[in-house]
């Protein structure tokens, strides 16, 4: 049996640069914390953890922009990541990327697909 896409929210929930969606998968039977952000009209998705050491990466649930609204950051390290690609820019995190997770939209609503 083939896998379904998840529902994670609402389309209208994201706002350019905005702040981001919480929701978690479930990987060898643990709940690891995942976020959505919407950047230059797309939705992208990632396991929230800093390339740098397990850490979220939000200061406050769902804050995941930097002030320039132009990139990701750790709330701890500082490091920056690309919202498209979940790449380092800079930082401690010495190009360990953040973990993309595949998403959709369809019908007003962000899924998540099946890897």
């Amino acid at each position: 049996m083939a896998a379904e896409k998840r529902l994670i929210c609402a389309s209208a929930e994201l706002a350019n640069g905005g702040p981001g969606h919480r929701f978690s998968i479930s990987e060898s039977g643990r709940e690891i914390p995942a976020f959505v952000v919407r950047f230059k009209d797309r939705a992208y998705a990632y396991v929230n953890q800093c390339g740098h050491i397990p850490a979220e990466l939000d200061w406050r649930p769902g804050e995941l922009f930097d002030d320039s609204k132009l990139y990701l950051i750790c709330s701890i390290h500082g490091a920056l990541y690309s919202p498209e690609t979940g790449r380092c820019l800079t930082g401690r995190c010495e190009e360990s990327g953040l973990k993309p997770l595949p998403v959709s939209e369809a019908d007003g609503n962000v899924y998540l697909d099946p890897e």
